[in-house]
């Protein structure tokens, strides 16, 4: 997890800006993304309702999570890129470990932990029986 308007680092390994807003002052170019996941952060009205101290930390962690939850495609992009090596994700937030981005990882690794169970419940393929 890491700042927006922090350098790339070669051990951030894919990048992916995961904010509903796009960053101030920053151009596309300028910022080595793979990716702008804008659906995988809080919504519009979750995100509001936080900055304006509305939701406890509790309740702002449950409803993005709901959100997360009921839109799991959301999460299938930045679930590649974790399969794929170091994933970095990209958050306008000063205190990006006080920002949606730690609830938006545990989703992420609870949605990898899930498949890769599932995997194992169900046979790749039917088995065949020969007469």
């Amino acid at each position: 997890m890491q700042r927006i308007y922090q350098d790339a680092a070669p051990a951030d390994g894919t990048r992916i800006l995961a904010d509903r807003l796009w960053p101030r002052g920053k151009r596309k170019d300028e910022l080595a993304l793979a990716e702008w996941c804008r659906d995988a952060a809080p919504s519009t009205g979750i995100r509001q309702c936080w900055h304006r101290n509305e939701l406890t930390e509790a309740a702002f962690g449950h409803a993005y999570r709901h959100q997360l939850d009921q839109s799991p495609e959301c999460l299938v992009p930045l679930m590649r890129a974790a399969r794929q090596g170091s994933l970095t994700l990209l958050t306008a937030s000063k205190e990006p470990e006080n920002s949606h981005l730690p609830i938006l990882r545990r989703a992420i690794l609870d949605a990898l932990h899930a498949e890769d169970n599932g995997d194992r419940d169900d046979p790749a393929s039917p088995v065949c029986f020969r007469s």
